[in-house]
């Protein structure tokens, strides 16, 4: 379980590549658009809350800027996980980073995924998910997420594109998410009056 005191919040995110990834997620990302989103959320958050995120290798390094700029303590405030199936292709902003949890490797690239979610998202009690760009990763996280988290807040980013913008045209009526999460870009107010900051 999370040592620290702090009410935890879990981020998923990442920028899809053109060429790698499915067309349905590069056709509305918005590359500036989730970087900035991810750059605000770690402003508007830290250090008031835990941030707990698995390390994609396009937003890790947009975190440790902003810990490094707020001079955060990052052994209270922030939690990464990774997969040892891909030690050896982690950023080096992880060195930066000194709450690392290292998930066992299953049989697979998938099966190492799913055990490194699994725990990153039963191990903590949430306040909320934020969900920013991304590909199927996102997806699955939210799915998970959803799940394992039932009472924790959803936050998917539409204006982001990508994953984000899926899950929120997907379950907007059913969750009655907020229009501001389609079309409001100052997104440091956005997060701060969201999670009531």
């Amino acid at each position: 379980m999370d040592k620290s005191t702090l009410e935890c919040i879990f981020l998923s995110a990442s920028i899809p590549v053109q060429g790698r990834h499915d067309e349905r997620y590069i056709n509305t990302a918005d590359v500036i658009a989730i970087r900035d989103a991810v750059i605000a959320f770690a402003s508007a958050i830290l250090p008031k809350f835990h941030l707990v995120w698995g390390g994609h290798p396009s937003i890790t390094p947009l975190i440790v800027n902003v810990v490094k700029h707020y001079g955060i303590n990052v052994n209270e405030n922030i939690t990464l996980y990774q997969s040892k199936q891909y030690e050896g292709l982690f950023p080096v902003e992880n060195n930066s980073i000194g709450n690392i949890i290292l998930t066992a490797k299953g049989d697979d690239a998938n099966e190492s995924l799913y055990i490194m979610r699994h725990q990153m998202l039963s191990n903590h009690k949430y306040v909320a998910g934020v969900f920013i760009g991304g590909m199927n990763g996102v997806e699955d996280e939210y799915n998970m997420f959803k799940t394992l988290q039932p009472k924790a807040q959803l936050i998917p980013v539409a204006s982001t594109g990508a994953a984000a913008k899926i899950i929120y045209e997907r379950e907007k009526e059913e969750l009655m998410f907020s229009d501001r999460l389609e079309s409001d870009l100052a997104y440091f107010s956005l997060f701060k009056d969201l999670l009531g900051i």
